[in-house]
């Protein structure tokens, strides 16, 4: 099955760190974000899960909850998860699939068969609360994440989603954003009180609407 932009995310069960979970009910309503990882006890998934909780209060400040997964069973998952707090000076308190039987990663076109076989790609979805995916980024094994860039993909999906604009070419939380292409200039001028800057008539910026 291969999983595209605008699908919903199929709900699935499974074995996890924190013990069995039915996805849906793990998200609720909350924004999500599903990444996997070749497997355990390797060095570059070892820093990203690190990182991801690190990153714990700004996941919850933007109401987002995360969900790994690797091909290893719970017990790695354990011991493995040790290793991460103790190297990476953090707690990994989010769950981590066990996906022995690639299940999930298989649901998921995880597994990129002409990158390996047997071995999950290190690709990211993040889920809206309809649980619709609204993005996907997939790197090949050898590449750890930019989290930065995944908080800010999150940002910017939460300000579209909810204003009629866009965000622009290395876009960050407070900077000016477009105004769609749908909304007339004048339109514009009276749903964005704050200005708008007409560059080109199909280019038009506006102060970020929520700051």
């Amino acid at each position: 099955m291969s999983i595209r932009l605008g699908d919903i995310a199929p709900n699935f069960q499974a074995k996890t760190s924190i013990g069995e979970i039915d996805f849906y009910e793990y998200l609720g309503n909350s924004w999500g974000i599903l990444f996997s990882h070749p497997a355990d006890y390797t060095p570059v998934c070892t820093t990203e899960l690190g990182k991801t909780a690190l990153l714990k209060s700004e996941f919850e400040k933007r109401n987002v909850k995360v969900l790994a997964l690797s091909v290893d069973t719970l017990e790695k998952h354990s011991g493995w998860i040790n290793d991460i707090n103790e190297t990476q000076k953090t707690s990994v308190d989010f769950p981590i699939i066990a996906d022995e039987d690639r299940k999930v990663s298989t649901l998921y076109d995880f597994i990129h068969p002409n990158a390996s076989a047997t071995a999950t790609v290190r690709s990211l979805l993040i889920i809206g609360p309809d649980k619709a995916v609204k993005l996907i980024i997939t790197y090949p094994a050898s590449t750890g994440r930019n989290f930065d860039e995944v908080l800010r993909v999150v940002d910017s999906l939460q300000l579209t989603a909810n204003y009629s604009v866009a965000t622009p070419a290395n876009w960050k939380e407070g900077e000016d954003v477009i105004v769609v292409p749908a909304i007339s200039t004048e339109d514009a001028i009276k749903k964005f009180p704050k200005g708008v800057k007409i560059v080109k008539p199909y280019l038009r910026y506006t102060p970020q609407p929520n700051k």
